[in-house]
């Protein structure tokens, strides 16, 4: 569990809330940048142990860059992120960050195959797994533990909200309590817990995602990732969309849901994300989503405009 004594919330900080890249430099000392890495792992939600439609958002990229579909090594990803990140951030150090679909999704041998490799890098200082609250146990979690010795580790788990009804509509294939058992099994190991949601999913009210925001505030979580719902091409939430059964969040809807939901979050949460990044090639809607740098801007200018901040209304 990160302690309020390594990061400073607001307002002593004058952030409005706990951003990542603050998080990062403080810790090393200097800007440190994720390396998102497709590792080839599938997803058991796709390979037909659970369902072989994924989740209602999900395409068939699972997230991934596709890297490994053309069998691109996990070292060679490294080597030519380390050099483009470098340029653009003047990045100096980075974080291993297994993305695409499932990455717990295989034996352990396999997974230590895996994370050593991106690990032999001596630029790497730390080691982010994405995986689903159901495909954790003690064995994995054992391994990933074991890293924890010589970097940061964080593992990321796909809840996307605590309402099991909405769970079972986007095809999840997990429940709530599934998500809460991994975060308790997972507490004490030393291993950072991030937790994904998203706002704007088919059903849910403002009401329900700030009912998600204090159910993941009572829990001592690490992190938080937050986007909307977004439509990509090929999944069968377009399928709905282009039929008129599905309705995305105008921008406005979206930056008062998110500033709503930090403010119930504990202090000591880090902010990993605050909206996300679509691919525009298979973008159907919201157009708004691309424009990054205005949502956060908009979020921040609402967070100041309504004098409020992360964990002004956490208990």
């Amino acid at each position: 569990m990160i302690t309020s004594q390594e990061i400073t919330p607001h307002p002593m900080t004058g952030r409005r809330y706990n951003d990542f890249n603050g998080y990062l430099r403080k810790r090393f000392g200097c800007r440190v940048q994720k390396i998102t890495i497709d590792a080839g792992f599938s997803c058991p939600n796709r390979d037909g142990t659970l369902s072989f439609g994924g989740c209602v958002y999900c395409d068939g990229m699972g997230s991934g860059t596709g890297a490994a579909r053309r069998s691109e090594s996990i070292k060679g990803q490294i080597q030519q992120a380390k050099v483009r990140l470098a340029g653009r951030y003047k990045a100096e150090k980075f974080i291993a960050y297994f993305q695409a679909f499932t990455n717990t999704y295989a034996p352990c041998d396999i997974l230590s195959k895996r994370y050593n490799e991106a690990l032999a890098d001596s630029g790497i200082v730390g080691l982010t797994i994405g995986t689903r609250p159901d495909c954790v146990d003690e064995a994995r979690l054992n391994l990933i533990q074991e890293y924890t010795a010589t970097h940061m580790v964080w593992i990321e788990y796909g809840l996307q909200s605590i309402h099991n009804r909405t769970l079972e509509k986007i095809n999840r294939g997990h429940t709530f309590e599934d998500f809460v058992q991994a975060v308790r099994m997972t507490q004490g190991r030393n291993v950072l817990i991030c937790a994904h949601v998203i706002l704007g999913l088919p059903g849910e009210s403002r009401e329900d995602i700030l009912d998600t925001a204090t159910a993941l505030a009572d829990l001592d979580i690490d992190g938080i990732k937050i986007h909307s719902l977004y439509i990509l091409k090929g999944t069968p939430l377009a399928r709905l969309f282009q039929e008129g059964n599905c309705a995305v969040l105008d921008q406005e809807t979206y930056v008062d849901w998110v500033a709503a939901f930090i403010e119930r979050l504990s202090p000591n949460i880090i902010v990993q994300r605050l909206t996300g990044d679509p691919d525009p090639s298979v973008l159907l809607s919201p157009g708004w989503s691309l424009n990054k740098q205005q949502t956060l801007s908009l979020i921040n200018n609402t967070l100041e405009a309504r004098e409020t901040w992360q964990g002004k209304l956490f208990k």
